[in-house]
């Protein structure tokens, strides 16, 4: 499919707007509404309006930007209920990922009646995929290799397929996925809506462009945070003293929830597994984990029991962590675009973000190349300097991993009920409760965990027996 030149909208400033501005649909307005989304990010303002009016689109945006809403909202407007059909489809590069996209869309769809999400992934059994497929479905969220291979069985069909985003295309590019996104398209029709988003515009993303969209308009938000909202500092450590110097940082700056990137898989266990040494609380996050190692380490993350994730930028991808104390770079990345990406997970949320590099004396030339991307000099920190006798602290909370989950109607309400009913945990004992397919986690208060383990072992949830692990 060729393509006309790129209409080009590019702006670095863009005024908040109404969403009631857009003229959506009742219920959806009405839901934004009591969600508390009243103004739009710029992202959001500068391609929802495109959006609706049935334009294709290559959107320019960092990650926290708001780009679920502004292609969910727009494939939601477009959406026949009464038709059980898949009308949308959207591709990401990893399973978090989509499973991050797919709650979003179904937080954005809950006043419109029985719409049917379903999620494709791999690392799980195909087969109840296509089970949850056979009862039809309107929209579909998943990776290109699945998605492919449901659509060559047979069980999925895009014959009614009205919109189809690509979401962060650079990193799907980056990690193999053109042939299977090109093959997924055959299957598409060519009357179809066509939405590109990507961090990066790399050629690889104007060449794709060109073989799936037709006079695609393209907007651009270059920045995503204030310049104060994010305070950076470069720390110059010896040859062999990386580690003890990414120790004195966690130790001086003590982060509630810190993300340590590393460039490589083994780097990132080898750091992992000195700063457990030091006792610190530390998880790895890296490409050779199994997809259930992967989710249980995202929860812990995410829920507070854990306060370290050491991770390579692949692994990472995806990952939307709305409080992020800091970023700390263990080693510089060659790609200042990707610096940009790193650093932008910390200071979201009006919060302020703090941005830590560790670099060595013969790495000083990617410092250079940050800097004039940049178009700044980053403050030069000393590690001697810093505090390095406290000792680290043990996160607030502990997870609890439960052997049930959606496909068994497993609710939070339901695990919230059992822990506390009773005489049980105190409703302020429990945190944050996240239920998948098959399993369900959540976190309770650390000084609890072992009479919440028991608790749940013992008792039932639902009238049903589960059996309840700690996960620490």
């Amino acid at each position: 499919m060729l393509r006309a030149p790129v209409l080009a909208l590019r702006e670095t400033a863009v005024n908040h707007t109404d969403f009631s501005q857009l003229g959506l649909p009742a219920a959806l307005q009405d839901n934004l509404d009591s969600l508390g989304y009243q103004q739009m990010t710029p992202i959001q303002a500068q391609s929802l309006p495109l959006v609706l009016a049935g334009k294709d689109l290559i959107a320019k945006a960092k990650t926290g930007s708001g780009k679920t809403a502004a292609f969910g909202l727009g494939l939601l407007a477009a959406l026949d209920v009464s038709r059980l059909e898949v009308q949308a489809l959207v591709l990401c590069p990893t399973r978090e990922l989509a499973d991050q996209v797919a709650t979003e869309i179904r937080r954005l769809a809950r006043c419109l009646p029985n719409v049917k999400l379903v999620t494709l992934c791999g690392g799980v059994p195909t087969a109840p995929q296509s089970a949850t497929l056979g009862f039809g479905a309107h929209i579909a969220v998943g990776t290109p290799g699945r998605i492919l291979k449901h659509l060559e069985q047979g069980t999925l069909r895009l014959e009614s397929l009205r919109t189809l985003v690509l979401d962060e295309a650079d990193r799907m590019l980056d990690m193999g996925f053109g042939e299977d996104i090109h093959q997924v398209i055959r299957f598409a029709p060519r009357e179809r809506q066509t939405l590109l988003f990507s961090a990066t515009y790399p050629e690889g993303i104007a060449n794709m462009s060109r073989g799936v969209q037709r006079q695609p308009v393209e907007v651009s938000v270059e920045a995503l945070h204030q310049e104060t909202a994010i305070a950076q500092q470069l720390f110059e450590s010896a040859p062999g003293q990386r580690p003890e110097a990414l120790a004195r940082l966690l130790s001086h700056f003590q982060p509630s929830s810190c993300v340590v990137f590393c460039n490589t898989k083994r780097a990132c266990n080898e750091v992992t597994d000195y700063l457990i040494g030091r006792g610190f609380s530390a998880l790895a996050l890296n490409g050779d984990l199994e997809q259930r190692e992967r989710d249980q380490v995202l929860v812990r993350f995410a829920n507070g029991s854990a306060a370290i994730l050491v991770a390579t930028d692949v692994a990472a991808r995806g990952l939307d962590i709305k409080e992020l104390g800091a970023v700390i770079n263990y080693e510089l990345t060659y790609d200042p675009e990707v610096h940009v990406h790193r650093i932008g997970r910390t200071g979201r949320a009006g919060q302020q973000g703090l941005a830590l590099s560790l670099y060595q004396a013969n790495e000083a030339q990617r410092v250079t190349v940050i800097e004039e991307y940049l178009g700044s000099t980053l403050p030069q920190g000393d590690l001697n300097s810093l505090e390095a006798s406290l000792r680290p602290v043990l996160p607030e909370y502990a997870t609890l991993s439960i052997g049930g989950g959606r496909k068994d109607k497993l609710r939070p309400g339901d695990i919230l009920g059992a822990l506390t009913g009773d005489g049980g945990l105190s409703g302020d004992q429990v945190g944050k409760i996240q239920v998948q397919d098959q399993f369900a986690y959540v976190a309770v208060r650390r000084s609890q965990a072992k009479a919440a383990l028991k608790r749940l072992n013992d008792g039932k949830i639902k009238g049903r027996s589960y059996r309840v692990r700690l996960l620490g």
